[in-house]
């Protein structure tokens, strides 16, 4: 099994940054890609961004991209997203996913079998 643990969520104003953290248990192979999704009340889960731990290959939705970067720490099984240039819009209840792999498209939460249990994130204009 995987058990993922998000940490670094908070309040911050229009502009400002903020990284995120999720810390990742469980064998490797049911890790083979990360993500990170968010969620507003009301709405439906998104992807926002994804890696595949094993190649390195990186995706965004395109409203971060250029914002936020994903990346791991091999050492600390750690994924993280680094968020900068923060909007309002980007306010949401942010989740860290793994999969042992992707059948169909990255941003489709029902591909993912693991989750975490979320970090608020809330921006203020």
């Amino acid at each position: 099994q995987v058990q993922l643990v998000e940490s670094g969520g908070g309040s911050v104003q229009a502009g400002g940054s903020l990284r995120l953290s999720c810390a990742a248990s469980g064998h490797t192979t049911y890790r083979a890609y990360m993500g990170w999704f968010r969620q507003t009340p009301g709405k439906e889960r998104e992807g926002v961004a994804t890696i595949d731990t094993g190649g390195g290959k990186k995706y965004y939705d395109g409203s971060v991209e250029g914002r936020f970067t994903i990346s791991q720490d091999y050492a600390k099984n750690t994924l993280n997203l680094e968020m900068n240039g923060l909007t309002p819009e980007d306010t949401a209840m942010y989740y860290c996913t793994a999969a042992p792999w992707l059948g169909g498209t990255w941003d489709v939460p029902g591909n993912w079998p693991y989750w975490g249990q979320g970090t608020q994130v809330t921006v203020s204009s």
